[in-house]
């Protein structure tokens, strides 16, 4: 099969034939049609996360099961599927009550400790693959249907973690990225009662409003807090959800903060920022951490974006090729929304 290979940190992709998987006992082998292309594997890449190489990266995919191995019962050849990003495994306290990001028994990722979906064929746990519904044209849209397991799962949660209500302004900090772009579509289903999108590329800003934004705040002009207080009338933001996770932009999603106001942020390489402890206790302020989602969550989206509830923006889908070209966008940030590499 044909898979896209990295084999050091931080040096180009390199395209190669290599053997079909076979599945072994409890695994399944599908064949991709799509996989997404992220900052969170763009992270990988880069050499930022660690990688046993040469690994085949990727974990957003469209695949059809084309081999069981002895034991799978939850999949057949024929099914349409997507994965579950983590390893986990699915008998600790954690997995049994829906939070898997948690899993006492955690393995890592797929496309990180084992190989993903930059390639023709992927071969996972069965456990790790999760149904397509009916109601969703994966084989005519295998890119978007294939990002839904990150993109839109991942906001999901933010919006339960948050308690995200009709009641809220939200802000999204990163809002023209992969997450941040579906976390506007996500706030606005969700009936917030206004969503505020922070970044700092005019295109950006442009795709968040088409994204459900009610406004948005340039960022690189500064003073990001005051003006997400002036934009409220100085009463602050109910719920900030920070993509960045830099010392600055954590600081002044906390800073435009009101009363009872929740800060989440998703950032596993942030740096450590200040926070006023009188001010979270005057405030009541909730400062909040999100991985991920649940398989759960992964199947809820999925049933979302089958009745046409969401869509996912995926505004760039190329051949497997043209990997290493996607992942130079993503660096420079002039991805807006969602990459996908396509297998045929």
């Amino acid at each position: 099969m044909k898979a896209m290979l990295l084999k050091a940190p931080d040096t180009p992709f390199v395209l190669e034939d290599v053997p079909d998987p076979s599945p072994g006992p409890a695994e399944a082998v599908a064949k991709v049609f799509a996989c997404g292309a992220g900052l969170t594997v763009h992270h990988a890449r880069a050499g930022r996360i660690k990688v046993a190489y040469p690994r085949i990266l990727g974990h957003e995919i469209a695949a059809e099961i084309v081999a069981v191995g002895a034991g799978v019962r939850n999949v057949k050849p024929g099914d349409g599927v997507t994965a579950y990003f983590y390893l986990t495994c699915g008998e600790c306290r954690w997995c049994r009550i829906n939070r898997e990001t948690l899993c006492d028994n955690f393995g890592g990722y797929v496309g990180r400790e084992i190989d993903g979906g930059y390639a023709e064929y992927i071969k996972l746990p069965a456990s790790a693959f999760i149904p397509i519904p009916e109601g969703l044209d994966w084989k005519a849209h295998p890119a978007q249907a294939g990002v839904v397991c990150d993109a839109i799962a991942t906001p999901i949660k933010v919006t339960r973690k948050a308690r995200l209500m009709p009641t809220d302004t939200v802000a999204v900090f990163g809002a023209g990225g992969g997450l941040g772009v579906h976390m506007l579509q996500v706030a606005r289903w969700a009936h917030a009662k206004r969503v505020i999108a922070i970044d700092v590329a005019p295109f950006k800003l442009a795709a968040c409003l088409e994204a459900g934004a009610d406004a948005t705040i340039d960022a690189s002009a500064g003073r990001v807090a005051e003006q997400l207080l002036e934009a409220t009338a100085g009463k602050g933001i109910d719920v900030s959800i920070d993509f960045v996770c830099s010392a600055s932009t954590l600081e002044a999603a906390c800073a435009a903060l009101g009363k009872g106001g929740r800060l989440v942020t998703l950032g596993g390489n942030s740096s450590r920022f200040n926070v006023n402890p009188g001010e979270m206790l005057r405030k009541e302020l909730e400062l909040l951490g999100s991985r991920y989602a649940s398989k759960e969550e992964v199947v809820e989206s999925l049933e979302l974006v089958a009745r046409g509830e969401l869509w996912p923006m995926v505004r760039e889908a190329v051949p497997l090729s043209e990997a290493e070209a996607v992942h130079e966008r993503l660096a420079k940030g002039l991805v807006t929304g969602r990459a996908a590499l396509m297998m045929r």
